[in-house]
């Protein structure tokens, strides 16, 4: 069993910045890739990043390319998702995944290639 606990959401003005973090434990998170989704009222979830076990390569929606940035700790067993330039559209529940899938190398975005989520954490953006 893997348990995710998001954290760092809040309410943040239009053009600030904020970073959530993602908190892994129950097996050896440094094997698996790792995702972020949102979802905001009445839409469906939607990947936002991916990032697999070794940083450098990494995968952005193209609604936040240049502007989100996905790392991961695997010392800390944490994974990140810096957000800068925030817009009123960017608010949602942000959630992060990870996937199962053996050696961790796949970059994948869909919600149904992803095996366990976190409870979500909420981004509030005024205009």
């Amino acid at each position: 069993q893997v348990q995710l606990a998001e954290s760092g959401g809040g309410l943040v003005q239009a053009g600030g910045s904020l970073r959530l973090s993602c908190a892994a434990s129950g097996r050896t998170f440094s094997s698996y890739a790792m995702g972020w989704f949102r979802q905001a009222p009445g839409k469906e979830r939607e990947f936002v990043a991916a990032i697999p076990v070794s940083p450098g390569r990494t995968l952005y929606a193209d609604s936040v390319k240049g502007r989100f940035t996905i790392s991961r700790d695997n010392a800390r067993n944490t994974v990140y998702l810096q957000m800068t330039s925030l817009k009123p559209e960017d608010t949602a529940i942000y959630y992060c995944a990870l996937d199962q899938t053996p050696r961790g190398l796949s970059l994948r975005v869909g919600v149904s290639e992803y095996d366990y989520w976190g409870q979500g954490t909420q981004v509030t953006v005024s205009s």
